[in-house]
């Protein structure tokens, strides 16, 4: 596949720049994007953001009903269209759509029943796809509505589990490739560890790919399992299945270190550094599939 950017000096030039960037989540994706926003001329798309409010915005709101359904002085009001539920979900807050993918066991415990968290796993993946999908018509729609010339794709810390980053025919990846460069932020060892530290201390819900889901469920011992023992196990799991994942992804685009994306501070940091990962991935022979 043609580089949409040929080289640095191409990419600095360009009339119009197209930049998706991708990685582990807590290594700056949205950092970067809000900092290119910032600038006045880019148009931060944000993957999840549009995963919770155009695909999952009615299960969410539905899942918030459910739980207000079960107050009978919620009930009553909501029956006769007296208040609403809504979600207030931000590009700096995605609790609502996290809360609501939740995680799976003990009820006791806040858990869901494994066939519901596998349920809400799916939407999310079938919501990731369309969003992704979707960012070629929001490049196009941020200049031809708004004026913005250049257009950044914020993405999910899961893209890499709704691709196959080994297929050089991978249809979403081919099409990501050809209308935007694509940009890792390369994490170590002390990234991952540090991550899951933060994890253990503040579990969340993200998504799976079902075959890293189900053996891991399979031996927390079934419907009785502390969600969040469940949810801690499940993601230094991700970590260790999604690094090499990101990895062969990185042929498909240009490679950054989190310690450059720290050391950026405004938008032209940002150009200079994506030329410079450009000729980087040139010299070293990569990010060309």
């Amino acid at each position: 596949m043609e580089r949409l950017y040929p080289s640095g000096a191409a990419w600095l030039g360009a009339p119009r720049k197209r930049l998706l960037i991708y990685g582990m989540s807590g290594l700056g994706k949205t950092r970067l994007a809000a900092m290119l926003r910032g600038g006045g001329t880019w148009f931060h798309y944000s993957v999840d953001y549009r995963i919770g409010t155009r695909y999952l915005g009615e299960a969410i709101a539905d899942g918030f009903k459910a739980e207000a359904m079960k107050v009978p002085a919620l009930a009553r009001l909501l029956r006769t269209d007296s208040i609403y539920v809504a979600s207030n979900l931000t590009f700096d807050n995605l609790a609502p759509m996290s809360d609501w993918l939740g995680k799976p066991g003990d009820p006791g415990r806040g858990g869901l029943p494994f066939d519901e968290y596998e349920r809400r796993q799916a939407l999310h993946r079938a919501g990731e796809v369309a969003a992704l999908e979707d960012a070629e018509a929001f490049a196009a729609r941020a200049g031809t509505l708004y004026g913005y010339p250049h257009f950044v794709c914020d993405t999910s810390g899961s893209i890499c589990e709704v691709v196959e980053p080994e297929d050089p025919d991978d249809p979403l990846l081919r099409r990501l490739a050809a209308t935007h460069q694509i940009l890792w932020i390369e994490d170590t060892d002390a990234h991952a560890d540090a991550l899951k530290a933060r994890f253990d201390a503040a579990p969340k819900p993200m998504y799976y790919r079902p075959e890293v889901l189900r053996p891991i469920w399979a031996e927390a011992g079934g419907e009785g399992a502390d969600p969040d023992a469940f949810v801690r196990h499940a993601y230094a799991e991700a970590i260790r299945h999604r690094r090499p994942r990101y990895r062969a992804m990185a042929r498909w685009g240009a490679t950054v270190t989190a310690e450059e994306v720290a050391a950026c501070s405004d938008a032209a940091a940002i150009d200079a550094m994506v030329a410079r990962a450009i000729d980087r991935s040139l010299e070293e022979g990569t990010g060309s599939v």
